[in-house]
């Protein structure tokens, strides 16, 4: 991986690279707001000077695109988690939400399990959310049915931050319809008819 200060070849971040200055970025500011005196003040107001514009010259591109373009660009994880960071998002978060949920669905499915968006509960998402076996993501003991629904839940908060938490809704257990089988109502309706015929 390349260091902080460096990019990769062709100029260009690959994610891990991205992720490693995020982290960074994170440490950096929380020494920044732990040290005392005006030259630290001034750099933390340059920061966010400088991350207001950049917002706005986001929000320019987005308001320029296309519906085509702008949908690539919302798709774009790096693109989107800077939309929600300056408020421009043009998904509301329960869509973003649910669209966390399917892009997860099939990887969940290859594990024997399924996930189904239910819906938002004021700022809470609420997942239907199986881990196999037919067991809801409530009663999941294993590592397994844990690594399925934490996964869940840190793809929905990172599409949208504004949520405050992700809350599995159990799955339905309906009762089996009665079966009678036709062959049985034939044979008691032609006995009936058999006593009725030889009285």
């Amino acid at each position: 991986m390349t260091e902080p200060g460096h990019t990769s070849p062709g100029g260009r971040l690959g994610d891990p690279e991205i992720e490693a200055r995020l982290a960074r970025i994170d440490d950096v500011l929380a020494g920044l707001e732990s040290a005392p005196g005006p030259t630290v003040r001034s750099a933390l107001e340059a920061v966010g000077l400088l991350t207001e514009v950049y917002g706005e010259a986001l929000a320019r591109v987005l308001a320029q695109a296309g519906p085509s373009l702008a949908r690539q660009l919302t798709d774009d994880e790096l693109l989107g988690h800077l939309m929600v960071l300056h408020g421009i998002h043009p998904e509301s978060p329960e869509q973003r939400a649910a669209r966390a949920v399917e892009r997860l669905r099939p990887a969940v499915r290859e594990r024997g399990g399924d996930v189904e968006w239910a819906g938002l509960d004021g700022q809470v998402a609420r997942v239907r959310l199986s881990t196999g076996g037919g067991c809801g993501g409530g009663c999941g003991s294993g590592s397994g049915a844990v690594d399925v629904t934490e996964a869940v839940r840190e793809a929905v908060l990172a599409a949208a931050p504004e949520l405050t938490a992700v809350e599995p809704v159990p799955e339905e257990r309906r009762a089996a319809p009665a079966f009678v089988p036709l062959g049985s109502l034939t044979r008691r309706d032609g006995g009936a008819a058999r006593t009725r015929e030889s009285t």
